[in-house]
């Protein structure tokens, strides 16, 4: 196709899109409307997937070890440990904590009234190990218990395998709503294009009766449908980043040294902008190639 001809196309898709002004405001609006409720939506869903990730990842082992008399003896067995559960297929890292730093540990959760026991700490050595997969921690920790030298093996039984489940319930449940509002969106958007393109179907007959190729009278429209879609994605990428940048600005700092995080501003605002264009232009395209299409047969 030659340089002069795609140079009409555009000049033309320009010209339909401010010729028909109340369509072409119905047509962004839609595309405008849709995509802000995409990418409000995927926004939350990331946020609520680093959550439930972070939540996952705190997840660890607690391996206390049996208390050995001779000081000499309850360093070797301790050694011995450590590396027989480092050597267990699925562990990521081991953590040795003595009974003096757990007894730190309770006294700035719980208040100095704990600190009477530093006289006689009633507490054991410990061993924290994370798995490398979150979803495997049950099953490194009965490894664990089989060891030598441990005295009990705490990880939460019971109550992870609810967690897990849950968090893998809601990731799902997002996965299928995300796609069940991707759908929406394009049923939605390529409809409003395609009454627009329905309410010029006279012209699209005129241009077939003088002998213009179909794809001639197709390029000009697909090329609107790609200029409505980057139209009707400027709102939302605004209206997304101006939210979630405040939005960050005033939660984070409330959140520093809690577990539960926010998303970062980047590249997480750069990832959705493009999803939201990418899907704007994509719609458009596709909505105007289908609607057109019909018409092309005379």
């Amino acid at each position: 196709m030659k340089g002069r001809t795609i140079q009409r196309h555009f000049r033309e898709s320009l010209r339909s899109i401010t010729r028909n002004g109340w369509m072409t405001f119905a047509s962004i609006s839609a595309v405008t409307v849709t995509l802000l409720l995409v990418g409000v939506f995927t926004i939350i869903m990331m946020n609520l997937n680093k959550v439930a990730d972070d939540i996952e990842n705190d997840v660890e082992i607690k391996v206390l070890i049996e208390i050995i008399d001779d000081a000499d003896k309850a360093k070797a067995a301790e050694d011995k440990l450590m590396k027989d559960i480092k050597t267990i297929s699925g562990v990521e890292e081991v953590v040795y904590s003595s009974k003096e730093q757990e007894l730190d540990l309770l006294i700035e959760d719980f208040g100095e009234d704990l600190s009477l026991f530093e006289q006689s700490n009633p507490l054991r050595n410990v061993l924290y190990v994370k798995a490398t997969e979150p979803q495997q921690t049950a099953k490194v920790a009965e490894k664990i218990e089989k060891l030598d030298n441990t005295y009990q093996v705490v990880y939460g039984e019971g109550k992870v395998e609810k967690l897990f489940s849950f968090l893998n319930t809601s990731r799902n449940i997002g996965i299928v709503l995300i796609l069940g509002l991707l759908f929406t969106a394009i049923f939605l958007i390529s409809n409003t294009i395609r009454i627009t393109i329905i309410a010029r179907k006279e012209e699209i007959e005129i241009m077939k009766l003088v002998g213009a190729t179909n794809a001639f009278v197709r390029i000009p429209f697909v090329i609107e449908g790609m200029w409505l879609g980057i139209l009707g994605s400027i709102i939302p990428m605004a209206v997304v980043t101006i939210v979630y940048y405040k939005f960050y600005n005033i939660v984070q700092p409330k959140l520093q040294g809690e577990l539960l995080q926010l998303v970062d501003l980047t590249p997480l605002l750069y990832q959705v902008n493009v999803l939201i264009l990418v899907l704007g232009i994509f719609i458009g395209i596709w909505g105007s190639f289908m609607s057109v299409r019909r018409f092309l047969k005379i």
